[in-house]
C-alpha cells in the first residue's frame, strides 16, 4: 500500500494499480495474492478458509451489536468503531472452547464470564472514553437497568469541553442474541443538567426489561450540549459524547 502524492489524486484501475480513496487519504496498492478459487477450494488452504469463516463470525457479532444501539451510536461513536468491535469480536469468539475450529463463534463464547468481562467497558467513541469524563461511580441494578450516579457536582465530576454549558446521561439495556442476530432495545429518558456547582444523584432506567434469551449489555451514554440562546446543540457532531459498555450479564 502506497501513500498518492502531488494535486491530482486518482480513483480507479491501471493496469495491475489499484487507486482508492480511505479514511487515512488517497492510497494506491498492487494486485497479487493467491487466486481465490484456490483458497476455497485447495486444501492447503484449510488453516485460511478456517480463519476467514470464524472472522465472518466475529464481523457479524459486531454488526449486530451496532445494530442493537444504532439508536444512541449514532450521537456517540467514532469511525473507527466498527474495526474495533470486530477486533474485540475476534478476540471473544476464541473463547468458545466447544465448537470446531472455523465455527467458534461469539454466540457460544458469550456464555463464559471471561467473554463477557472482555466486552464490559468498551468505549464506542475513542475521542472521548467514559472513565476519562465521568469522575464518579456508577452503581448499576441488573434488575432494572437503572444507573445511578451519587452525589454528582458537574463542574467538578465531569470534564467538558470548554464551550459545553449542559450534560445529559441516557441508560440503555438491550437482549443481544449473537447466535441469530436478534435484539431488543429500551431506553431511559435522559436527564439533562447544566454544567454547574450543584450537587445532585442522577438515576436514569429504561422503560421495561427488554425480552429474548440472550445476552444483556448496559450502556450509559453521556452527551455535551451548549445552550444558545434557549436552545441547546450538540457539540461537535457528538465528537465529545461518551458511550460505554457498563455490564454484560
Amino acid at each position: 500500500m502506497a501513500r498518492q502524492k502531488g494535486i491530482i489524486k486518482l480513483t480507479g484501475k491501471i493496469g495491475d494499480l489499484s487507486f482508492y480513496k480511505s479514511k487515512d487519504g488517497y492510497l494506491a496498492r498492487e494486485k497479487g495474492g493467491v487466486d481465490g478459487e484456490r483458497i476455497k477450494n485447495d486444501p492447503a488452504f484449510v488453516r485460511t478458509r478456517e480463519n476467514g469463516s470464524e472472522f465472518g463470525l466475529a464481523a457479524t457479532a459486531g454488526k449486530t451489536l451496532r445494530n442493537a444501539f444504532r439508536p444512541m451510536m449514532m450521537r456517540a461513536a467514532d469511525n473507527r468503531v466498527t474495526s474495533r468491535l470486530t477486533r474485540l469480536m475476534s478476540q471473544i469468539r476464541k473463547l468458545d472452547t466447544t465448537s470446531d475450529r472455523g465455527k467458534r463463534s461469539v454466540g457460544v463464547a458469550i456464555q463464559n464470564q471471561a467473554a463477557k468481562d472482555l466486552l464490559k467497558g468498551f468505549n464506542f467513541n475513542i475521542r472521548a472514553m467514559l472513565n476519562a469524563i465521568l469522575y464518579r461511580p456508577i452503581t448499576l441494578d441488573q434488575a432494572t437497568g437503572e444507573i445511578e450516579i451519587a452525589d454528582l457536582i458537574p463542574a467538578n465530576h465531569i470534564a467538558a469541553s470548554a464551550n459545553a454549558t449542559h450534560v445529559s446521561f441516557t441508560a440503555a439495556w438491550a437482549n443481544v442474541n449473537f447466535n441469530d442476530g436478534t435484539y431488543e432495545l429500551s431506553l431511559s429518558s435522559a436527564t439533562n443538567l447544566p454544567l454547574d456547582s450543584a450537587q445532585s444523584t442522577v438515576t436514569v432506567t429504561p422503560s421495561g426489561v427488554p425480552a429474548g434469551t440472550g445476552t444483556d449489555v448496559y450502556i450509559l451514554l453521556v452527551e455535551f450540549f451548549q445552550e444558545v440562546n434557549g436552545t441547546q446543540y450538540s457539540l461537535n457532531n457528538g465528537g465529545y459524547n461518551a458511550m460505554n459498555i457498563v455490564d454484560v450479564v
